[in-house]
């Protein structure tokens, strides 16, 4: 049988292997064969063609966790087209902004989004048609309330059209952009081609030993792209997928309960507010393992997970969207260096090189650069931001002869790193976050390390804000430890500052020690990926002249 080349050919092949074997479960419906989701893409790609889409085309997907979600997601690419997954967290504005940015020309979203999207639709010239995916209470789909020029189309008749073939496609043509969060500024949309996207599903279910006998938990947003890797390592193997929309942490732990789930893979944040409940002890029975991505996993946290469900896996995963995903650090190396994020995955190369791109000896810091077949295709119309990111590796480079007459570009991480001796991988922090005070560089997550270290907290976020001695002053924001998902409120948080400001002191050299430190009732604000969003308590902080 051959092997999957286009994103697409995940669910087909299958779905040719074992046609009714489950692919997904959750997202408000009953469990959905291979076969089912197989046919539901094709009908969409057909629908997509019907309207006279081109080769190209963007097609934006506004939805929550759902199998219209995964059906646009696949079904598009089939068509010859890129879908454009926006996180349902964004607002109306931010929703408009990647519509425009990337000359969305078909919208797939439900009646309820779609109600709060009518004032900013209009200022979308390139939009052509809006794909809702039910009907509004007492509506039929062809009722929808007509916005400008654009008619709505309701689900189930862009699928009742007469299957016929898509595009050409090849592996090297666009498949996705996924948008960052944006929180350095105004979003930038990653283009990643079905190479990459294949690449990377087939990567990651290698080092995982996916197989379809697992069950994935999708709990992290399918526009962040960790969170839709679950669906592609998944479909990959023909395992199957729980699609989960959570309110609260103690949702999570239900659904690895009631579904069984084989793998987890969440953020920090995440971890750290699941560590602090209790576990049905049924979830050891059958969590094979965890991984985490998206941020250094706190030691402390680490370890209690581990105390949670001894019988999981721990994979420490380190990622960036320009790349799909980049290292891992296999389970058998915990225990020797828990701080570290391993080596580069399977057919991916992590270099750590130099300002003048020459490779740094073992344990010297530079920057961590990614070559290889994940590598994607540069930011979506933004040539300045690209030239950042993806540059040229030099003729010379590791893996690359002086003969070879084309270039070869890389991606640039911007994160700071350090490899040991054994070529084992150790974050350092991002360059845009790395805090100058009185002369040092300091890393936020360096603090974040001692201050979990201390377990006087729940959550915490480390910046650094202007300063007219130091350069810049370390400030922390935290959350109150507790054991039992209890309210952080129910704490004396007065107290809480000077007992960690005691234990900084104790653990930190004297220009590292906090010049502020804020206990506040939390969660701690999230950006649209679930990650705890420094630049926002950054900026409230100085906003507040907290002291």
């Amino acid at each position: 049988m051959p092997e999957s080349i286009l994103l697409p050919e995940l669910v087909a092949l299958s779905a040719h292997r074992d046609p009714s074997a489950p692919a997904l479960g959750g997202g408000g419906h009953g469990p959905v064969a291979y076969a089912e989701l197989d046919q539901s893409l094709r009908h969409f790609s057909s629908g997509l063609m019907a309207l006279g889409v081109a080769r190209g085309d963007r097609v934006g997907i506004y939805l929550d966790k759902r199998l219209e979600t995964v059906v646009a997601s696949f079904g598009a690419p089939a068509a010859g087209c890129v879908f454009v997954p926006i996180n349902p967290l964004l607002k109306p504005e931010q929703v408009a902004f990647i519509l425009q940015d990337c000359n969305v020309r078909v919208l797939v979203t439900s009646p309820e989004r779609l109600a709060l999207l009518g004032e900013v639709l209009p200022g979308c010239p390139d939009l052509r048609h809006v794909v809702v995916t039910a009907a509004a209470p007492g509506q039929s789909p062809a009722a929808q309330e007509r916005i400008g020029h654009i008619e709505p189309l309701g689900w189930a008749d862009l699928l009742a059209s007469p299957l016929r073939p898509g595009h050409r496609v090849i592996d090297v043509d666009l498949a996705a952009i996924l948008y960052t969060s944006g929180s350095t500024g105004k979003p930038k949309g990653v283009v990643l081609s079905h190479r990459n996207m294949v690449a990377g599903a087939k990567s990651v279910a290698s080092y995982l030993d996916n197989t379809a006998q697992d069950t994935l938990l999708a709990a992290l947003p399918l526009s962040f792209d960790a969170g839709f890797s679950q669906l592609t390592t998944a479909f990959h193997v023909g395992a199957r997928v729980v699609l989960l929309n959570y309110l609260m942490p103690r949702d999570v732990l239900k659904a690895l309960e009631r579904e069984k789930v084989t793998g987890l893979t969440a953020v920090p944040p995440l971890y750290i507010q699941l560590t602090q409940m209790e576990w049905p002890t049924a979830i050891n029975e059958h969590l094979r393992y965890f991984a985490n991505t998206g941020g250094r996993m706190p030691r402390e946290t680490l370890t209690l997970l581990r105390k949670r469900v001894p019988r999981a896996k721990p994979f420490l995963m380190y990622g960036l969207t320009e790349a799909f995903r980049s290292t891992y650090l296999p389970p058998e190396e915990v225990d020797r260096r828990p701080d570290s994020i391993g080596k580069a995955i399977p057919n991916a190369e992590i270099l750590v090189l130099r300002e003048d791109g020459t490779p740094c000896g073992p344990d010297e810091p530079g920057e961590l650069v990614h070559r290889g077949a994940l590598v994607g295709q540069g930011y979506w119309n933004d040539a300045e931001k690209t030239a950042e990111r993806y540059k040229l590796l030099a003729p010379d480079a590791p893996g690359r002869s002086p003969a070879l007459q084309l270039p070869e570009y890389a991606v640039f991480s911007g994160d700071n790193v350090r490899m040991d001796a054994e070529g084992f991988l150790y974050f350092i922090g991002r360059r845009d976050e790395m805090m100058k005070t009185s002369g040092y560089r300091v890393s936020p997550t360096e603090v974040e390390e001692i201050v979990y270290a201390t377990q006087l907290v729940g959550e915490c976020a480390a910046f650094g804000v202007e300063h007219p001695t130091l350069g810049q002053a370390i400030h922390v924001v935290a959350t109150p430890a507790t054991t039992d998902g209890a309210p952080g409120v129910q704490v004396d948080m007065a107290a809480l500052a000077p007992a960690l400001l005691a234990q900084c002191r104790v653990h930190m050299p004297a220009y590292m020690v906090p010049a502020g430190i804020e206990f506040v009732a939390g969660p701690l604000p999230r950006n649209p990926n679930g990650k705890i969003d420094r630049k926002l308590l950054a900026a409230d902080w100085v906003a507040r002249g907290a002291h």
